[in-house]
């Protein structure tokens, strides 16, 4: 095979040499797909290339066959390195495919739908830095004007991730249409998170569970971002905290709960680290930051509010997201 190889690609090539037409060149191209066909490799046919300018220029000086050799031994690691390179690039390609559809699926799976109550306006963004989402909502709701959040984040990304995240969701899903209060939500959640997850893998939590009856606003956090309380009559922001260990550390934590009245057009901002910890190029962006744009569109409906901070943090950081960026708020509007 290779000696028949050998003499094809000599009358190919003395016959480019001789003519050099387009029609040589179609010639040589179709018989390089031969040579892949018969998975030959680049040294190799350099090699044929060799023998061939031997038998129809034997007066050639020697200089220029020790190029050919030197060319040889270069192709020889050329080749190792493109495999290589093509095997890579491959895996990459297959990991890539298979991110698509994982995150395809995270966004199925933990779906929630958005509760709808008379004189609670509610707006959220849940945006991922990369493929998977690292941060989740939840919402739970009842038939006797409650509406419950969750605002969780892994600490950790990727696909482990986004299963510690179906392991929350399970648990919330047995809460769902319950009257339960946050230090409960938060203490069943970390029973979950304990028993389900890796020692490695750890969850906080922000819980809020809204009284439409009486606009109150009773919440607990395991470990998570503090949410912020806006009074529209003082236009002051202050933070709600509330001790808590996060999620998986322990299964005999207690969590604390309190309670807020909220007044005609007073927010509550619930969020992730992916919000307060933005950076450009000259550090970290103040809180303050933050406060200045919900200032803006205070008078707003609460998703333009979301939308606005989430638009002016992103150009700040020149459209990079250092991390998951999730908001939600909860504002209390005329009935």
């Amino acid at each position: 095979m290779v000696h028949k190889i050998e003499n094809q690609y000599k009358e190919i090539l003395n016959q480019y040499m001789q003519r050099q037409s387009e029609q040589n060149l179609y010639v040589g191209q179709n018989f390089s797909r031969q040579l892949i066909s018969e998975n030959i490799s680049p040294e190799e046919v350099i090699s044929v290339h060799k023998a061939a300018m031997q038998e129809i220029y034997k007066d050639l000086p020697d200089v220029v066959w020790h190029s050919f050799d030197f060319l040889i031994e270069m192709m020889i690691n050329y080749g190792l390195a493109l495999q290589e390179r093509q095997s890579l690039l491959q895996r990459q390609e297959e990991i890539r495919v298979e991110m698509d559809l994982a995150a395809n699926v995270q966004e199925t799976l933990l779906k929630t739908s958005l509760p709808v109550l008379e004189g609670l306006d509610i707006g959220l963004l849940s945006i991922p830095a990369k493929k998977m989402n690292g941060d989740y909502i939840y919402f739970i709701s009842d038939a006797d004007g409650h509406a419950g959040i969750a605002v969780a984040d892994v600490i950790g990304k990727g696909l482990p991730a986004a299963l510690c995240m179906s392991m929350v969701k399970f648990g919330m899903d047995s809460l769902n249409n319950s009257p339960a209060t946050p230090k409960e939500v938060l203490g069943v959640i970390n029973r979950v998170v304990e028993k389900s997850i890796d020692d490695s893998m750890f969850v906080s939590m922000f819980y809020g569970r809204y009284d439409a009856d009486n606009g109150t606003l009773t919440y607990g956090s395991a470990g998570h971002e503090p949410a912020i309380l806006y009074r529209a009559k003082t236009a002051e922001f202050s933070e709600l905290y509330a001790k808590g260990l996060l999620l998986g550390v322990s299964p005999a934590a207690v969590y604390e709960e309190h309670t807020v009245q909220l007044e005609q057009n007073d927010m509550v901002v619930m969020m992730t680290d992916g919000v307060t910890e933005g950076r450009t190029d000259e550090g970290f962006i103040e809180r303050e930051v933050l406060f200045q744009l919900i200032e803006e569109k205070k008078d707003e409906p609460a998703q333009a509010i979301v939308q606005h901070v989430y638009d002016e943090l992103e150009r700040m950081q020149n459209a990079q997201l250092h991390d998951d960026f999730t908001l939600v708020i909860y504002k209390k509007v005329s009935m």
